[in-house]
């Protein structure tokens, strides 16, 4: 059998809004902390905080962040999974809702969003797609 951990990590964050919880703690990882940032800096995220000390023990401390009592995050739609590879070259990399979501692209980079991946011309593996 086999688990998606960045699936885990993108549905227990749209959960967390279904539920209108104020912020949500999860297992952490080096990946999901960079997602965790890229989130933040696009404003999906209120706070993403570290907690713990030994690397076995770390988790992450996400603030979820709404307009108008609506969350800011309505859909999750995870494109690449560890099965199927999803990868794109950097004139081809798709846009949400005309540029009203992110795509998330794991690049030679690092995570870049749609639009940082067109300007720094670099394509990759399509994570998500968030709206």
């Amino acid at each position: 059998m086999m688990t998606d951990p960045i699936a885990d990590f993108l549905i227990q964050i749209k959960n967390g809004y279904l539920a209108y919880k104020k912020e949500i703690v999860l297992p952490s990882s080096r990946t999901k902390e960079a997602l965790a940032k890229l989130l933040l800096k696009e404003g999906y995220l209120g706070k993403v905080e570290v907690v713990g000390e030994k690397s076995t023990q770390k988790k992450l401390k996400l603030k979820l962040v709404y307009e108008n009592k609506k969350p800011r995050l309505n859909e999750v739609k995870r494109i690449s999974s560890p099965g199927k590879r999803v990868y794109m070259p950097k004139d081809k990399l798709p846009k949400v809702l005309g540029g009203l979501g992110i795509t998330i692209i794991s690049t030679p980079l690092g995570l870049l969003t749609d639009r940082q991946a067109r300007e720094k011309g670099a394509g990759g593996e399509i994570i998500c797609k968030l709206w």
